[in-house]
């Protein structure tokens, strides 16, 4: 039976509070790491970011402003950050 994410709810506990990413080249500085989590892994206690900064941050290194992105879905503009989401300078080169 699958691990369940909450009292008698279905799922595999993804864990969304503490996640890795490996990034490199294209502006992304070599060698550090960034963040950390608690002594089980289970949520992030320093530096956390959201999923919008990451990407964000990923339009950043490929030269998009992602407040200026945006792209016409069910009669309005939509942007890929929604209206969060910053750039994480510290890992930028």
């Amino acid at each position: 039976m699958p691990f369940s994410e909450g009292k008698n709810a279905p799922g595999r506990n993804h864990n969304p509070y503490g996640f890795t990413i490996w990034m490199a080249g294209g502006g992304v500085k070599g060698g550090i790491d960034y963040g950390e989590t608690d002594d089980f892994g289970f949520e992030a206690v320093t530096d956390r970011v959201h999923l919008h900064d990451i990407h964000a941050t990923i339009l950043h290194l490929m030269g998009l402003d992602h407040e200026l992105l945006s792209y016409f879905h069910q009669g309005r503009k939509e942007s890929l950050t929604d209206v969060h989401g910053r750039v994480i300078r510290d890992i930028c080169s």
